[in-house]
């Protein structure tokens, strides 16, 4: 057997070496194979045979992953799974492929979400995946081609495309507005804040901005923009929100700016790509569509 050869094993002996890997067991795994014990024990064989390495420590009970293994277990997981996502491509798109892309969940829902029927529509070679992240991540470990990012532009190797800078705003439902004197910013000082986990600063930043000191007392926390919204209309307190997440409370009249200056944040949301997935169709396709629906800065 020739070099070559010798490092490329049987695709079957990879299945029964991951299934038992993950099930702990050679009976749960020909159970899964639809195989005899025997013939998943013989894969087993062949594998350790092949590469000269025990890779399951074995007694009369139990069977577990050796060093080496443990290790060829994470390599096969990720091989196979690609392996799996290059078959799905080719059955359900012949043509352009796959676009595996990574989503924040309000900024993904709400501004993004809306706009992929076009796209789909003017791409229907192309097939994409969503996933939801928060902050950065390793591309190559989650086999993500593209992610659509809230921060700055500095994701190592990696390109980022500005989409929409981000303008905050304190915002009220018009029953809390109403029932309340509220003239100033000072005001707040005696309203309760909603606060966002992601966001622990924003509020002192905002009362810097008006030229005040931020007041001290605790607040309600919220990790998703959407959970603040509403329980902001349910009248719970002030909400500092970007705008573009909420345009349709605010054109719904659901929510109504409280007094104070809007903010810019120095954070921005962009279409972030590793540098070595700049060439792959379905991701050039992607950006050149979305940069399509960027509205203009003003």
């Amino acid at each position: 057997m020739n070099v070559q050869r010798r490092l490329l094993p049987n695709i079957g002996a990879l299945t029964a070496f991951e299934a038992v890997a993950r099930l702990g067991s050679f009976t749960a795994a020909a159970r899964e194979l639809d195989l005899t014990q025997g013939a998943v024990s013989r894969q087993i064989a062949l594998l350790e045979d092949q590469f000269g390495r025990r890779l399951f420590e074995r007694d009369s009970r139990n069977v577990s992953l050796s060093v080496a293994g443990e290790i060829y277990a994470e390599a096969v997981r990720a091989a196979l799974g690609q392996l799996r996502d290059a078959a799905l491509g080719l059955m359900s798109n012949r043509h352009s492929g796959i676009l595996n892309l990574a989503i924040l969940p309000t900024f993904g829902t709400r501004w993004l979400m809306p706009l992929i029927p076009d796209f789909v529509e003017n791409n229907p070679d192309i097939t994409i995946n969503f996933v939801t992240r928060i902050g950065r991540f390793d591309f190559a470990r989650e086999r993500l081609d593209a992610a659509i990012h809230y921060g700055l532009p500095d994701w190592p190797d990696a390109d980022s495309t500005l989409l929409v800078s981000e303008t905050v705003a304190p915002v009220v439902s018009p029953e809390f507005l109403a029932d309340r004197a509220v003239a100033t910013p000072a005001d707040f000082r005696h309203l309760p804040l909603l606060h966002m986990a992601t966001r622990p600063g924003a509020w002192t930043e905002w009362f810097k901005h008006q030229g005040l000191s931020a007041p001290t007392g605790p607040g309600m926390q919220f990790e998703q923009f959407g959970t603040a919204a509403q329980a902001c209309m349910a009248g719970l307190g002030v909400a500092l929100l970007p705008q573009v997440l909420i345009s349709g409370e605010l054109q719904r009249g659901q929510l109504v700016p409280a007094p104070g200056r809007p903010m810019q944040s120095r954070s921005a949301y962009y279409l972030v790509v590793p540098h070595d997935k700049r060439g792959h169709p379905p991701v050039a396709n992607f950006r050149d569509w979305l940069l399509g629906h960027v509205p203009p800065e003003k």
